[in-house]
């Protein structure tokens, strides 16, 4: 497999990193994370000291105010340093929205290295990152998600698959059916993806590590690894196999061509309170054209759908499932 990868003119001119090569880029991103979340909180310390600086000018100069003829002089004086003060503090302002915009495109990195890693032989692989994040994005805030859970959902979804990293290219590149031994192989990414984000020290990395573990559960407990069910998994693990399921249906696979979107839809729909959540499910379907806006804007050179279905035959893998 690696020699037809080389021969592949796709390849030329092109550097193939190993998986250890960006597992280590992964942790010098983690080690940059800590460093500008240190530089946050030192920023965050010398805020609160100004602040309590400012209150006390403000009392004092408010007391001295009482005595305008006696303490005008020192009256100005303290409004000069009040002025000063809030300078200062506009800068300290400025400099945490800096260390906070730099802690977040270090996450960024630090995802994009390790995604890339993992797909790094899906040509498709940058949109794809784009598409389940704004997917996710986009359900979690109808579902009623918080700001700060938006922006860690965000980030955490696109390392969904991570754990696809550790299996073999015969697998993973296979065009037709999975042998019932190349699926259990295939199934083991859930769990190699949840080891290589284990011990979490930030909420984005621990909402990562459940969806990689979980985005394959079932909302009837049929799903893997470990064959939870309902609200048992996760709710970004929920959400993430809805947006995952759509964008494989809807994209090119190295073992099927885009499906329409009402196909895609008509799956999805025959999964509800089966493979999916059925509150998501009615989410999903009754805001398609906004998956579907969101997948026009990623995909600009994307088919047309009406060549999409002109052109439709289900794959090996999926009209075995139609069967069932």
């Amino acid at each position: 497999m690696s020699n037809e990868n080389e021969l592949n003119p796709n390849n030329i001119g092109k550097k193939l990193f190993s998986g250890a090569d960006y597992y280590k880029f992964y942790l010098d991103e983690k080690k940059l994370n800590r460093d500008l979340e240190q530089e946050l909180a030192f920023h965050r310390v010398e805020l609160e000291k100004f602040k309590g600086e400012a209150v006390k000018a403000y009392m004092l100069s408010k007391v001295r105010r009482q005595d305008s003829v006696m303490m005008s002089a020192q009256a100005q004086k303290i409004l000069e340093d009040m002025q000063a003060i809030n300078r200062d503090l506009r800068q300290k302002v400025v400099e945490l929205d800096k260390a906070k915009k730099n802690l977040r495109e270090a996450y960024k990195g630090t995802i994009n290295r390790l995604v890339v890693a993992s797909e790094y032989k899906d040509n498709e692989t940058g949109n794809h990152i784009l598409r389940i994040a704004n997917y996710s994005v986009f359900i979690a805030k109808l579902y009623g998600f918080t700001q700060d859970k938006l922006e860690q959902i965000e980030l955490a979804a696109p390392m969904h698959d991570v754990g696809k990293i550790g299996i073999k290219d015969c697998i993973m590149l296979k065009n037709g059916k999975l042998t019932e031994f190349e699926f259990n192989e295939m199934k083991r990414h859930t769990t190699i993806g949840a080891d290589i984000l284990k011990n979490p020290d930030t909420p984005v990395l621990e909402s990562a590590q459940l969806i990689a573990l979980c985005h394959h559960e079932k909302w009837n407990g049929r799903g893997y690894p470990n064959g939870i069910s309902g609200t048992d998994i996760p709710i970004e693990a929920r959400i993430v196999a809805i947006c995952d399921t759509f964008d494989a249906l809807t994209s090119w696979r190295p073992y099927k061509e885009p499906y329409p979107i009402e196909v895609s839809c008509g799956i999805i729909k025959k999964g509800r309170g089966e493979d999916f959540d059925p509150d998501l499910v009615d989410l999903f379907l009754a805001n398609i054209d906004g998956f579907v806006a969101i997948k026009n804007k990623v995909d600009e050179d994307a088919a047309d759908e009406a060549a999409i279905k002109a052109n439709f035959k289900w794959s090996e893998r999926d009209m075995v499932e139609q069967m069932l």
